[in-house]
């Protein structure tokens, strides 16, 4: 009787042991962040990584061609939404204003083409053309670089400005406070954010909501 319960006490100790092991094979099992991952993107005072991605001219353009650039006004906009339709003109006036000041823009289109056909490469060409736009309209092919920058809406800006050879994030949001009418715009968030970089000066508003379409995500 003494022997049975000697081994008794040995079993339930064995199981004990058993359930505080994990198996080799098991501890390598731990969740992996794959491409769906939802990204945060960037903050005020990030530094943004540059791309390489197709213009409408064919060619690959990446923020580090723009060699005399001190900074740079970073656009997700498309061809379809009627936000960003509304804003096409202001955006080509910004790009006249600042490109010879050092700040060009730089037009990125972040829509799957399958989600949206409007925003099919063919389109962008067809769009830039009609509104005569001065600026580079790049194709976020494999839909990469607007979930680093953290975009969500088209149009959503981002000004960046050249420090220490790293393009560091300056301001983060909407183009003005009127999408509808450029007459009725009171705040000219990114036009100022601009001109007080360009005078050395700190930018006043740093961050305000994108206001326009939902970027078209491939399911």
């Amino acid at each position: 009787m003494k022997n049975l319960k000697i081994l008794m006490a040995v079993f339930i100790a064995g199981l004990g042991l058993l359930s505080f092991t994990t198996p080799d094979h098991e501890k390598n099992n731990s969740p992996e962040i794959n491409s769906k991952t939802p990204v945060k993107g960037y903050e005020i005072g990030d530094e943004a990584a540059d791309f390489k991605l197709k213009n409408i001219d064919g060619k690959m353009v990446s923020l580090s061609d723009f060699k005399s650039a001190k900074g740079f006004i970073v656009v997700f906009t498309c061809n379809h939404c009627p936000y960003a339709k509304k804003y096409e003109d202001r955006i080509v006036e910004l790009d006249k204003t600042f490109k010879e000041q050092g700040y060009p823009v730089i037009a990125i289109n972040p829509n799957d083409p399958n989600v949206q056909p409007e925003d099919g490469y063919s389109k962008m060409i067809e769009r830039a053309r009609q509104k005569s736009f001065t600026f580079p309209y790049l194709v976020d092919e494999g839909q990469k670089i607007y979930p680093l920058y953290g975009a969500t809406k088209t149009p959503h800006v981002f000004v960046l400005q050249k420090e220490n050879g790293k393009n560091i994030v300056k301001y983060i949001g909407a183009i003005d406070n009127n999408y509808e009418n450029p007459k009725d715009v009171s705040e000219y968030y990114v036009q100022d954010a601009v001109n007080a970089l360009i005078k050395g000066n700190p930018v006043s508003m740093t961050k305000t909501v994108a206001i326009g379409c939902t970027i078209k995500a491939k399911k």
